[in-house]
């Protein structure tokens, strides 16, 4: 097939109407062939079903028969069709301009596969440079030697030609254009992969940025639901206090009303005697019977008993102080209120950084008892025969937790219930574990002591003895690293046992306990590391 195609000429492939190579070659009854879209489309246009060829008209439109054997030899020769928009054009055809397959930088002009075949044959045009097909030859030449650029400088970083290197460029050091090129693609390559780093660095980044959104948006949500649980009833004791003291106003005036109502149904009834006998008297002063109104008067004479009503009257209830004793009352219910639920919340709130914790085993004194799941830890009063590990405590009955932490938040809850005696809080990695340690923050503890069985102390620098109101059975401890926090919470009194504040962390912080000495079996109880209840 290539052998036959190679006999026709380049017009052969071409369609007269779009001078392209054929698409959907069809064939008309005249004979002529075109692209099937090119004759449809003449046709419709034209409104005539005429050849555009030799003119030749049809009554109707006539049936489009496929050339298969044009449509086949085009397929064959994909690159003798013209220069599409973006494609190089051979600088030798005249009219159609078909697609170039090489240029030359000899000749500074690009060639189909028809106008390139005296550079495949002749001996003097085969030793010139062809490439692949590329506009702007002159930009490929030297400007000021009209040489090809052949050469890459090293020193000025730039292509030059071979009369350069010995000018301009006197002294510097060359490389082919291939190896420049292969220099610079390998540098590309190390670019590329940086660029790819960078993006990938800021799509991790977003996903940091939209994680932190998303956690800001549950922080808010909480805050949110807090708040209004919080004004809710502060509201509910406002209203409380609003009640109680329009009820105390209503019963002192409902008692005011009910002595008046006694006082006035009282009158009432001695104006009904008086009225009674001031008509008898009348009666008894019209009469003419001497014998009747003498025998009568000693009795009408006498007014009817009555009550002294001078000293008497309806005292107003006194309101003065009223209000601002219920107002001094609710501000000191208030109080107790906010305060109840502020550590409510800030003990909710804490409890969402909750983790799970357990006991390290190679830092526990071999005196130390540790339970299969390094949820529980007691004294067992007789040392194990175990290695003294640079992690083992060897003096105090301490243990650290297995997690580490070194940033963000964290919480976790232990219960005290029947100990006289037990340390809880964090330490840093880098403490001191064998002989007599200095449980502060200056040696890097962050703990809070039961001594003594009634005795709380926060080891901070001095110690503080602190004020415990209720002995508390679960003992929850938190940490912001990033804010230098650890607090410490009685869990079931929801209260605030001790705060250290303005700490500064710089390496990882582990959970810290102590559960303290057996002492004869008063203190037998463990610390038990408690799966953290949110409170409701």
């Amino acid at each position: 097939m290539s052998a036959a195609s190679s006999l026709l000429s380049e017009e052969q492939f071409l369609c007269s109407i779009c001078l392209d190579v054929f698409t959907d070659p069809v064939s008309i009854p005249c004979g002529h062939s075109f692209c099937k879209n090119c004759i449809t489309q003449h046709w419709d246009i034209s409104g005539q079903c005429q050849c555009p060829m030799c003119k030749e008209v049809f009554d109707r439109r006539p049936l489009l028969w496929v050339n298969i054997l044009i449509s086949e030899m085009a397929a064959h020769c994909p690159d003798q069709r013209c220069a599409k928009p973006g494609e190089v054009p051979c600088d030798v055809c005249t009219g159609t301009k078909l697609k170039a397959l090489k240029s030359c930088l000899v000749c500074l002009a690009s060639y189909c596969e028809t106008h390139l075949e005296p550079h495949q044959r002749m001996t003097g045009l085969k030793r010139h440079k062809l490439i692949d097909p590329v506009e702007d030859l002159e930009g490929r030449m030297c400007k000021k030697h009209d040489r090809p650029l052949e050469l890459f400088c090293k020193t000025d970083q730039m292509c030059v030609c071979q009369f350069c290197t010995e000018s301009d460029h006197k002294s510097h050091q060359f490389v082919p254009l291939k190896e420049g090129y292969e220099g610079k693609k390998a540098e590309l390559g190390k670019t590329e992969a940086e660029i790819q780093q960078k993006i990938q660095e800021r799509r991790l980044k977003i996903q940091e940025i939209k994680h932190s959104v998303e956690l800001s948006e549950e922080d808010a949500d909480r805050e949110i639901a807090d708040s209004v649980r919080v004004f809710t009833a502060l509201m509910q004791s406002v209203e409380r206090g609003q009640a109680e003291l329009i009820e105390t106003i209503q019963e002192k005036q409902k008692t005011t009303e009910k002595q008046a109502e006694g006082f006035i149904k009282e009158l009432e009834q001695e104006i009904s005697e008086l009225m009674k006998r001031t008509a008898e008297v009348e009666q008894l002063s019209r009469t003419e019977d001497h014998l009747h109104l003498l025998q009568s008067f000693p009795s009408l004479n006498t007014p009817p008993h009555t009550k002294d009503w001078t000293e008497v009257s309806v005292h107003r209830s006194s309101y003065k102080g009223t209000v601002r004793r219920a107002v001094a009352q609710l501000e000191k219910t208030l109080r107790k209120e906010k305060k109840k639920l502020s550590v409510d919340v800030e003990l909710k709130r804490v409890q969402q950084y909750a983790v799970d914790v357990t006991l390290d085993p190679d830092t526990a004194h071999p005196a130390l008892i540790l339970s299969d799941d390094g949820k529980q830890v007691k004294d067992g009063d007789v040392e194990k025969n175990l290695p003294d590990n640079p992690e083992r405590f060897s003096v105090y009955v301490n243990v650290l937790g297995k997690q580490s932490f070194s940033s963000g938040r964290f919480y976790y809850e232990v219960q005290v219930k029947g100990k006289t005696w037990w340390g809880l809080g964090v330490a840093r990695w880098s403490i001191d574990r064998k002989g007599e340690i200095t449980a502060s923050p200056k040696k890097g503890y962050w703990t809070v002591w039961l001594c003594e069985g009634n005795k709380y102390i926060a080891l901070a620098d001095p110690p503080v003895l602190l004020s415990v109101k209720s002995k508390p059975q679960k003992v929850g401890v938190f940490v912001d690293y990033e804010e230098g926090l650890v607090s410490f919470h009685d869990v079931d009194a929801a209260a605030l046992i001790y705060s250290f504040t303005g700490c500064t962390f710089t390496e990882k912080l582990y959970p810290f306990f102590n559960p303290g000495l057996n002492d004869g079996g008063t203190n037998s109880a463990p610390l038990i590391i408690s799966p953290v209840n949110h409170t409701d």
